[in-house]
């Protein structure tokens, strides 16, 4: 089946997986050119670039919103940069943390929670040694967590939201939580956001955003394609 850029978003589960796995074995470039669009010379600039074209390819939805990418599926997409031997070469991104209005908030209505109930996970090549444009794209998968990494997910979640909900926003570190870790999340340092402090006043602080270890990406990835 050729690959082109879709006129209107999946309309099933079965239909979302046989686009993503039209994308197998094609690099970035090849993608790319279907889509008529320039692939940047590097990704320090670009970080979300390939994220972006695979929502492209896809026929995404969401964009920016705080939802999965496929809302009518109820599917999140997540593209995984790999190394040579199959392993997650950085940890993955889920979504910015709420720092205010937080009264009574629960794991099950999270944002974290809705975004990890199921993916479908994009492995793509991401050593440095390849040119962007030569990067290939392996076989997509869905993936939902299991009860015990729901647990785990959701003790994370609350670990650290506690600490926000406390106004000791400043005392997490990228130590905190097993699976799920909290780190800034802006173009630079200088941008801020409110959040509370230690003395329930409002605060300026860097945004910051919820991201899956690389233990646990890693250990999806063996879950799904056996021990690498």
């Amino acid at each position: 089946m050729p690959v082109s850029v879709p006129s209107n978003p999946p309309q099933s589960p079965e239909e979302l997986m046989q686009r993503a796995l039209s994308l197998s074995g094609l690099s970035l470039g090849e993608l790319a050119k279907i889509a008529n669009v320039k692939v940047p010379d590097n990704f320090k600039t670009e970080k979300g670039w390939s994220g972006q074209l695979i929502e492209l390819m896809l026929g995404a939805t969401a964009g920016s919103k705080p939802q999965q990418d496929f809302p009518e599926l109820g599917i999140e997409l997540k593209t995984i940069p790999i190394g040579s031997k199959g392993e997650p070469l950085e940890t993955t991104y889920v979504c910015f943390a709420p720092l205010l209005g937080l009264t009574g908030i629960q794991w099950q209505h999270s944002n974290v929670y809705n975004k990890l109930r199921q993916v479908l996970w994009l492995p793509i090549q991401g050593s440095r040694d390849i040119p962007p444009a030569e990067r290939m794209i392996g076989t997509a998968f869905l993936w939902q967590p299991s009860q015990e990494q729901q647990q785990q997910l959701q003790a994370d979640w609350e670990e650290l939201m506690d600490f926000i909900v406390l106004g000791r926003i400043e005392d997490i570190t990228a130590r905190h939580g097993e699976f799920l870790q909290l780190r800034p999340k802006a173009a630079n340092g200088d941008v801020l956001t409110d959040a509370i402090g230690n003395k329930g006043q409002i605060i300026k602080t860097r945004p910051r955003g919820f991201y899956l270890r690389k233990q646990f990406t890693q250990a999806i990835l063996e879950q799904h394609f056996g021990t690498m």
